[in-house]
């Protein structure tokens, strides 16, 4: 009822606005999803098709946001930035998280049959996750650059430590203490002496997670009377397994920081 004499309890509410003129993040995370990935028998040290969920909910998340211009991806993780003219829920922190969490959740639930039509969901997702803002293009950048660090540096200690157990016979105990002060030069020998494997080779969705964007592609929209096709440049959104960390994505696709 509006108006109503307990209409005052608003009062309590918290003004969580964000900074205008600013990059907003949201970055979720899978909660307890060892667990998870266990209890549903995902493949050790990567599933690719427990890849390709997380990336297929992220490509519903543009397509259903306009204002989510970038995304990317690795392992249980997503992160979303939303325009820095947005004024998506008016630039409500509260509102933005919940939204981002709860739209991905769904569609990770609605989409699970799609990539494991074999298996039952043995137990309930869920994500939690966190909004920060970034003022400049660098900071974002930067923010990239250290999700895809962090993919490269969890993938190669992963790699090592599942071939060691399933392939050795090792304990992850025994594990841990092989890997323990390991450089990024020592496990990609470790790899190639014991197990024949070159690092560089691995697929590129695991060594470099996934980029989600709009990108422009030409497409046919018809044709002439003479059977000619008429294309035209429009923007779509992909899935890419590409360096964000160099500068040639970014003179590439200029138009995703320039909005």
């Amino acid at each position: 009822m509006a108006n109503s004499k307990y209409e005052y309890v608003k009062s309590f509410e918290v003004v969580d606005k964000l900074l205008p003129n600013t990059w907003i993040v949201v970055r979720i995370d899978g909660r307890n999803f060892h667990r998870f990935s266990a209890e549903n028998e995902f493949e050790k040290p990567n599933d690719v098709q427990a890849l390709n969920l997380m990336n297929s909910c992220a490509v519903a998340m543009l397509e259903e946001f306009p204002d989510i211009i970038f995304s990317y991806g690795v392992s249980d993780e997503y992160s979303f930035v939303f325009k820095r003219t947005s004024q998506f829920y008016e630039r409500r922190s509260s509102k933005i998280l919940s939204i981002t969490v709860s739209f991905f959740t769904a569609n990770y639930v609605m989409k699970w049959k799609d990539f494991f039509p074999q298996k039952d969901m043995r137990l309930v997702p869920s994500f939690d996750g966190r909004v920060v803002c970034y003022p400049s293009n660098e900071n974002l950048r930067h923010y990239w650059a250290w999700r895809q660090v962090d993919c490269h540096i969890n993938n190669q200690y992963n790699t090592c430590f599942w071939m060691l157990v399933l392939n050795k016979g090792k304990t992850k105990k025994e594990a841990q203490d092989i890997l323990k002060g390991t450089q990024t030069q020592d496990k990609n020998e470790l790899l190639f002496q014991q197990f024949g494997m070159n690092y560089s080779n691995l697929p590129a969705i695991f060594r470099k997670g996934s980029c989600v964007f709009k990108n422009k592609v030409e497409e046919i929209v018809k044709h002439t009377e003479s059977g000619d096709p008429v294309k035209r440049l429009r923007k779509k959104v992909v899935v890419s397994h590409c360096d964000v960390i160099e500068d040639r994505f970014w003179k590439d696709h200029p138009w995703i920081l320039d909005e």
